[in-house]
């Protein structure tokens, strides 16, 4: 009788100590409490920032990382209604503006890379364009970002420079929009920026002009006031201006300070 007491005792005890190290008091066996961060980031870092999305969710166990891409402006104006934000990473420094005159940005916004225009055209080039000002042939389709998205905006500024005038047949939310319609034969030439030419491969042929000098797009990335994940989104910026990130960046075609 006193063996199987004895018994008994260890199976209890053996037992309790299993459930104990199951819920992660002792034994360290309980799976790291999920997370997820938000982040907003302009279209043209979708294929820099998605890599770093994975990077990032391989090294904090538990942290779902879902990134939102699209025009600067729509993006901003979805902060400054309400959303739940950890990270904004702009395409200018005018839209971040927008978000921290409403005292929605935590510290100060920091630019972390530049870009600027480039004209995409099919491969073939059909149309024949090498300039700027080709954009303004007659029978030239061309396809422009809206003026309050920051392509947009810089490309007013260049034919402000130039004295031409665009007449585009559309202008779109965003800048991989316009990549599209030029992909898709839609048009003859879209403005868009270095690195989606860059990113697109041989689907499209990107055309340099002098003249997108005169409208480099610095990129601001911040902290959203009452973050849900203020921890990790400030890990996320530290990681976007660090090495890794300079990195990516680089890799397709950004400039970083």
């Amino acid at each position: 009788m006193k063996k199987l007491v004895a018994a008994l005792a260890v199976a209890v005890l053996t037992t309790a100590l299993t459930a104990c190290g199951s819920d992660g008091e002792g034994g360290g066996g309980a799976p790291p409490r999920s997370r997820s961060l938000t982040v907003l980031a302009a279209a043209s870092l979708t294929e820099s920032f998605t890599v770093l999305e994975k990077s990032f969710e391989a090294a904090n166990e538990g942290v779902d990382v879902k990134i939102s891409f699209g025009g600067s402006a729509a993006l901003a104006q979805q902060i400054i209604n309400g959303s739940e934000v950890d990270v904004f990473a702009s395409a200018d420094e005018k839209n971040m503006a927008k978000v921290t005159a409403e005292s929605l940005i935590d510290g100060e916004p920091e630019i972390f890379a530049t870009n600027k225009l480039m004209i995409a055209v099919p491969p073939d080039n059909p149309a024949g364009i090498a300039s700027f000002a080709d954009l303004a042939r007659p029978g030239v389709t061309v396809v422009v970002c809206a003026p309050q998205v920051p392509c947009g905006s810089a490309a007013e500024k260049v034919e402000q420079a130039t004295g031409v005038t665009l007449a585009p047949a559309s202008e779109e939310q965003d800048v991989k929009a316009v990549l599209t319609k030029v992909q898709a034969g839609e048009a003859d030439a879209g403005l868009v920026y270095v690195t989606d030419v860059n990113s697109a491969a041989d689907k499209v042929k990107g055309v340099e002009f002098p003249e997108a000098d005169k409208a480099i797009n610095s990129y601001p990335i911040a902290v959203v006031k009452d973050a849900p994940q203020a921890d990790l989104a400030r890990e996320f910026v530290k990681l976007v201006r660090g090495e890794e990130g300079k990195g990516e960046l680089t890799k397709v075609g950004f400039t970083v300070p």
